[in-house]
This record gives C-alpha cells, sequence and structure tokens, in this order.
C-alpha cells in the first residue's frame, strides 16, 4: 500500500525514509489529536487515573517539565533538520547551483512565516501579527539551517554551541525585575506556583529578555491593541534555540544518509539522545537553567533534542532496519502530507464537527454514554481527516513548501 502512495524522486538519489515520513505522521497524530478531547472525558470520569494520565499528556506544561504535547513542535522542528541532507542531495543531483537553492530556501522561509500568521489569523478582525506558531518559528530560522547545512560538521556542532550558549548568556545578563514588579499586569497570578526564585527566575514567564524584547518588536505591527504579554509566555526570539533544535535534527539527518551501517546509526542516534537528554536534565537539576519549553531554553533545547533523537532512533530502528512497516501505514499517510496535515487541522477541524453534529445529530455519539461522546465525535472527525489525507496519497497530491 505504500509504494502506491510514494511521491517520486527525480534524482534517484536520496531514498525516502520511511521512518521520517511515520515519526513525523506520529507527530502530527498528536496535534490533529487534540480533536479526541480526553480532557472532558476525563471531567466526565473524576475517578479514572486512566483518563486523567491522557488528559495531562495531551496538554502544556504550565512553565518547568514536559508532556507528551510538549514534543510535537520540537519534533516538527527536529524533522526539518533530518529532511534538509535528503532534499539537498536531491536537487544538487539534479543540478541545482547555490543561487536556485539559496532562493528556494529564501522563499519557504517567507512562506512558512506567513502561513503561520495567516492561519493565526484565522477568524480574526485583522492580520494577527505573532511568530510564536511553529510554522513561523521553523520559517525565522529555516533559511540559517539551509546555510549551515552547507557547512561542515564541525562547524554545525560550533553553531549549535553557541545558539545554547549564546541564549542562555543573554537571558542570564538581562536584569530581573525590580522589587514589587506587578506580575499580574503581564498575565502572572501573584501566587502562581511556577514562579522561579533565586538565578533561574531570569527565566520567568513574562518578565525576561525574550518577553521584553516582543513588548517592542510586536508593537512594530498593526494591532487592535498594545501588545503588553503573551498569555501563554510564549516569544519570537525562541526561533533562535528552535533553529539549534532544527540543527541537531540536520546532524541527525547527515548520520541517517551516511554509509554507516545501519545498527550503528541506531546506536549513534540513542548515545546522542542519551547526552542531549541528561546534559538538558542536569542543567534543570543545578538551577543553571530551567527546562522550559514555552521560552525554548537551552536546557529544553537538550532535553526535547534527545528526545526527539530517541524517537527517530525508534522509528529508523523498527521501520528501517528491522522492515517491520505494515502497522506504521496510516502514520506515513500523514506524515507524507504533513503540511497538507496541519493546514487542514487548523481550517477544517471545526468545520468537520460541526457537519458531523448537523447531520448525524449530538445523540448518536452517545452510543457509549455521554462521557464518551467527544471522544466518539472527535475520532470520527481524526477519520474524516485522515481519509482525506489518505484520498491526496492515493493521487500522489502532496502540499510542497
Amino acid at each position: 500500500m505504500t509504494a502506491n502512495c510514494q511521491p517520486a524522486d527525480p534524482s534517484g538519489v536520496a531514498p525516502r525514509l520511511t521512518s521520517l515520513d511515520a515519526y513525523r505522521g506520529f507527530v502530527m497524530l498528536l496535534m490533529m489529536g487534540e480533536v479526541l478531547q480526553f480532557a472532558q472525558v476525563s471531567q466526565a470520569c473524576p475517578g479514572s487515573g486512566f483518563w486523567r494520565l491522557l488528559a495531562r499528556q495531551q496538554t502544556h506544561t504550565e512553565w518547568v517539565g514536559c508532556t507528551l504535547h510538549d514534543l510535537i513542535q520540537p519534533s516538527f522542528s527536529f524533522l526539518v533538520g533530518v529532511a534538509l541532507p535528503f532534499s539537498l542531495a536531491s536537487r544538487r543531483a539534479r543540478g541545482f547551483s547555490f543561487g536556485p537553492l539559496a532562493w528556494h530556501a529564501l522563499w519557504r522561509s517567507g512562506l512558512l512565516i506567513l502561513l503561520g500568521v495567516f492561519l493565526r489569523s484565522v477568524s480574526a478582525r485583522q492580520t494577527n501579527w505573532t511568530f510564536e506558531d511553529t510554522l513561523t518559528q521553523i520559517g525565522l530560522g529555516y533559511f540559517f539551517l539551509f546555510l549551515l547545512g552547507l557547512q561542515p560538521r564541525r562547524s554545525q556542532w560550533a553553531a549549535l554551541g553557541m545558539i545554547a550558549a549564546g541564549y542562555w548568556l543573554a537571558f542570564a545578563l538581562y536584569p530581573l525585575p525590580p522589587a514589587g514588579f506587578e506580575y499580574a499586569q503581564v498575565g502572572v497570578a501573584a501566587d502562581w506556583p511556577d514562579r522561579l526564585t533565586g538565578f533561574a527566575a531570569h527565566w520567568n514567564k513574562n518578565s525576561n529578555l525574550a518577553w521584553a524584547f516582543d513588548t517592542w518588536f510586536l508593537n512594530l505591527f498593526p494591532r487592535a491593541s498594545r501588545f503588553v504579554f503573551n498569555s501563554g509566555g510564549y516569544v519570537t526570539l525562541s526561533f533562535l534555540p528552535t533553529l539549534g533544535t532544527m540543527l541537531l535534527g540536520l546532524l541527525a539527518g547527515e548520520v541517517l544518509r551516511s554509509d554507516r551501517a545501519a545498527r550503528a546509526k541506531v546506536y549513534w542516534l540513542l548515545a546522542a539522545g542519551s547526552l542531549a537528554l541528561l546534559a538538558g536534565l542536569l542543567l534543570g537539576w543545578l538551577g543553571i537553567c530551567p527546562v522550559v519549553k514555552r521560552i525554548w531554553t537551552p536546557a529544553w533545547l537538550l532535553f526535547s533534542g534527545g528526545c526527539c533523537l530517541w524517537l527517530m532512533a525508534g522509528f529508523y530502528g523498527v521501520l528501517d532496519l528491522g522492515r517491520c512497516r505494515r502497522w506504521a501505514f496510516p502514520l506515513v499517510v500523514i506524515g507524507m502530507n504533513s503540511i497538507a496535515a496541519y493546514v487542514m487541522t487548523h481550517l477544517f477541524e471545526g468545520f468537520l464537527q460541526k457537519n458531523l453534529t448537523t447531520h448525524l445529530g449530538a445523540r448518536s455519539f452517545e452510543c457509549l454514554g455521554l462521557a464518551y461522546a467527544p471522544l466518539l465525535h472527535g475520532a470520527l472527525t481524526l477519520l474524516c481527516l485522515w481519509l482525506l489525507l489518505f484520498w491526496m496519497c492515493r493521487r500522489r497530491l502532496f502540499l510542497r513548501i
């Protein structure tokens, strides 16, 4: 079945990794799976630890820490880096020189930024100029990733180190809020339990360097009211450490594309992932830098990067080394059209839910009990989205940027 969906590679030099598509599909499924509404089911079944666990993993951590849902954006960014060596090899084999390659990378960066802004502005009265969205963050760093992709591995490792160290130093040198700072005015309750103290306070929500940058930068764009804070604490400058995550993916992609033995590739991914994950945890434990996804601290870069390397090792080991692929077909369908899946989730999910209720009736989803109606409704919506992607796959319709 998967062969019928494979897009042709005119160069013939960049074989498509099933593991890459499956991992990407898994990530997109986690995002699309929000429609399953585990939180509502958990509320309706307050005594169930199982549904409470699923609901927890389907939400973002308030500040320090990590859930499965927090790994969606780093994984998507990481996989952009993994795919780049294969893309560059394919285009070079077709005779592309630096100029056309650079123009394509620049065009792709701009389109990703604008697509992210557009999806953030759907149903808004005016364009919502914010840049913390997954696509805009990738777009802001993609051209730099392309330039680094042309450099030797030593330069790539050096760039990764400079990004992590420089981002940490910039936050550490930015002065802490003065005594009596009104946290409530930046959307942080006075008794918020996740507020950091001591040296770690340099990475507190809406009182850090990146927040200060956004109070200047985002107000350069037209908006209904002056930007004061992001309610989730997300920031534009996190595209810099996100570039670090993409660089980790780039390094992993070069290993996967290399001629070393497949088993050795798995070992490299596992070893690199272990070192990165432990380094991130150690930075947090020592109080040097907290593990915060929302501002993409260097500790988060390393911790989440380690998780991504482990996941890549798992998918590659099972699918490309072990050749156990049949089970992954539903994920591959999503992963091969990840941009289409991303856009459809934002644009069509609500439309599908509304029409399923209209045409099937709200009571049709209560066959398993009222508590599970949101789950059944979401599952049917998710199936409709997957069938759309499957239809595109069978007709070789792939949305590429």
